[in-house]
């Protein structure tokens, strides 16, 4: 299977075919969010369980703004509500991971934020580890 790769944001080969795993090492732009959203969106598709994800973010930048409003965009982040069982941030800016605390109690997706040096738990998280090449 191709990996994801697309400007700052890489797709990281785990051991579970229904585990989605990026690190983001930069800016994203409305291409990038775009580019994601169209990958998962077909991912979604794929799969007739519920998928896992894991966003390590320990060297992202941030993001802009339109990126949110892009159609395909808010396609995939409402799919993601019913397609995703556990989502795992690695990283998250402060302001994100109480973000992600505080929807974890009203989505019905599994959300949790872990800090850069708790990697191993998130991955633990969404039940997989990185495939080795």
């Amino acid at each position: 299977m191709t990996q994801f790769s697309y400007g700052p944001i890489q797709q990281i080969a785990t051991d579970k075919p229904q585990v989605y795993a990026f690190r983001v090492t930069g800016h994203i732009d409305d291409d990038a969010s775009e580019a994601l959203a169209k990958f998962m969106n077909a991912a979604f598709d794929r799969h007739k369980e519920k998928v896992d994800m894991l966003m390590d973010l320990t060297a992202f930048t941030g993001s802009d703004w339109d990126s949110m409003l892009d159609g395909d965009v808010i396609s995939s982040r409402f799919r993601s509500l019913s397609e995703v069982r556990r989502y795992a941030v690695i990283g998250a800016p402060d302001n994100a991971a109480k973000m992600i605390g505080f929807i974890d109690k009203i989505i019905p997706v599994e959300a949790k934020a872990f800090d850069a040096n708790e990697s191993a738990a998130a991955w633990a998280f969404v039940e997989a580890t990185p495939a080795v090449a």
